[in-house]
């Protein structure tokens, strides 16, 4: 018996095995890559690189697993390191405090990878990381939008190009298609999003980065269920179920 014995039950030996070889690479440890990054560790992947370039926030804690009161400021990588560590001391884990875009995706060799995941929140940061990972040959899931939703049951996995009602599908398809990208697995809703109430002087406001003029909504159960439903995801294209 060991910590994995109940996963063996029903991915079998050899499956665990080629969990055990993968090497997935995580960009964006927020509210969904967080999960995407509890499940795959508690499923016995052997090596997780995990990237992001930014700090756990006291904002975070609603519905960031890797976000508590002890990890409010502290780089989110590092944090999903300790995680990891809390749960497997044996899966290698590379965490990088950096931001992936197209000025930096030279930095990152996709040919390591077994399997990319997408939980960035950036247009131009997803094209780039989808292009790379496609220019490799690895296999890539992007999440697309979460915000503004409170229906869990509402997600779909399917092609980019197949999906319906998510605003960020459609910006993505305009733009996959301006780039030549035939193909993407997506995790997307079928909910139409709700619109944030927000009064002008809501401190929430001085969140926002440079450049939006909005901030989603989120709560606890959505971003999460997206995250574990991606990670199940990857861990069954992995072992071939």
């Amino acid at each position: 018996m060991d910590a994995y014995s109940r996963t063996r039950l029903l991915l079998g030996s050899d499956g665990m095995e080629k969990l055990k070889n993968a090497h997935i690479a995580v960009f964006g440890l927020g509210g969904v890559g967080g999960y995407v990054v509890e499940a795959l560790a508690r499923s016995g992947v052997g090596t997780l690189e995990l990237i992001d370039h930014d700090t756990v926030s006291l904002t975070n804690i609603n519905r960031q697993i890797l976000a508590t009161r002890e990890t409010v400021g502290m780089e989110k990588s590092e944090a999903a390191k300790r995680r990891v560590a809390a749960i497997d001391p044996e899966i290698q884990v590379i965490a990088r405090h950096q931001f992936f875009g197209p000025d930096t995706k030279a930095e990152f060799d996709f040919s390591k990878y077994t399997y990319v995941v997408d939980a960035i929140d950036t247009v131009t940061g997803k094209l780039a990381l989808v292009q790379a990972a496609q220019e490799a040959g690895v296999p890539i899931i992007s999440s697309l939008g979460t915000g503004n939703k409170l229906d869990p049951t509402a997600f779909r996995i399917g092609d980019l190009y197949e999906t319906s009602v998510c605003p960020l599908a459609r910006i993505m398809r305009k733009e996959c298609r301006r780039r030549g990208i035939e193909k993407l697995k997506v995790l997307y809703s079928l909910e139409e999003p709700i619109k944030p109430e927000i009064s002008p002087d809501d401190p929430i406001l001085q969140e926002l980065p440079e450049g939006r003029n909005a901030l989603p909504g989120s709560v606890s159960f959505v971003p999460a269920a997206a995250g574990l439903i991606i990670a199940g995801q990857v861990i069954r294209d992995i072992v071939g179920k």
